[in-house]
């Protein structure tokens, strides 16, 4: 459960979006979100479920129960998701 806090902050840093921000868009405080990120405080049920679709992630990803994180192809073509997955497996490649 202490991973939520360090992936909210990863995630919320990626999509460029301050503390603010994104408490704005999951109808919370600034002072909450911190509270998450410093792990002093867990999500209910429907801010963690806002969460993971704000970012396009499992809740298992949130929670720390996978260690992968997901990738939304919705919209795009079957070409498209065939070149994003030879990208991403020429950069496996690389490691």
């Amino acid at each position: 459960m202490d991973e939520f806090g360090n992936r909210l902050k990863h995630l919320r840093t990626q999509a460029h979006f301050t503390q603010a921000e994104l408490a704005k868009k999951l109808g919370l405080t600034k002072s909450v979100i911190s509270a998450y990120e410093t792990r002093m405080r867990m999500p209910s049920y429907e801010i963690l479920l806002k969460t993971a679709e704000l970012f396009h992630v499992s809740t298992d990803y949130l929670l720390g129960a996978k260690q992968t994180e997901m990738l939304d192809l919705s919209g795009l073509s079957e070409e498209e998701i065939a070149a994003v997955r030879t990208i991403i497996h020429s950069m496996k490649l690389k490691k």
